[in-house]
């Protein structure tokens, strides 16, 4: 109980402190800090990956998202996490040169954090504050999948805002505003979609 109520002050100190992205520092590949403020004015999708995961494919969908819209001020910002069944291992060396050399991945990509519990990034606090979990599709294979997965592990995993799964994605406006979540299932057609909406 006492944890809860911790973590509970933190959300609503974290939510009222800061009300956009751009509030945020984080650290870069190589340990160095980062403004989000640097993205004003673009419009993100933020992501955290993991390079040996089921859905560590969706790296091709992401840079083809990338070279698609990055000129037309549209922005990827890749956080690496371990935290799902150990799938993102390595040093951050070995993971950007697996991207690199398998996806060919050019958009940022950030030191690799931890996304819930009691050491995750105050990012993806924010994240999860402004854009809880929703659930997943049920009418896809995937989306059934994940479900049953993650409410045998927890029967009220639904209920609460944490981050399911890596490849898990939050789109950012120019405003640093977060706008929607993604979970790994979705779509990347509906996802293009949305950030081609935004960057009219």
């Amino acid at each position: 109980m006492k944890n809860f109520l911790l973590i509970l002050i933190a959300l609503l100190s974290v939510k009222a402190a800061a009300q956009t992205t751009y509030d945020f520092t984080v650290k870069d590949a190589q340990g160095n800090d980062v403004s989000l403020s640097v993205y004003k004015g673009k419009v993100s999708l933020i992501v955290n990956t993991a390079t040996r995961c089921g859905f560590t494919p969706q790296y091709t969908e992401l840079e083809q998202l990338y070279e698609k819209y990055a000129d037309k001020g549209f922005e990827i910002l890749d956080f690496p996490c371990n935290q799902f069944g150990q799938q993102a291992p390595g040093t951050m060396e070995e993971i950007q040169e697996f991207c690199q050399l398998n996806y060919q991945t050019r958009f940022p990509q950030f030191n690799k954090i931890e996304v819930n519990g009691d050491n995750e990034s105050p990012l993806f606090t924010f994240l999860k504050s402004q854009a809880p979990f929703k659930g997943f599709d049920q009418t896809t294979k995937m989306g059934k999948a994940m479900h049953g997965m993650l409410s045998r592990q927890d029967p009220d995993y639904d209920k609460k805002s944490s981050i399911k799964w890596n490849f898990t994605k939050f789109l950012i406006d120019v405003n640093g505003k977060v706008l929607k979540r993604y979970e790994p299932t979705e779509d990347i057609a509906l996802i293009e979609s949305d950030i081609a909406e935004l960057l009219k």
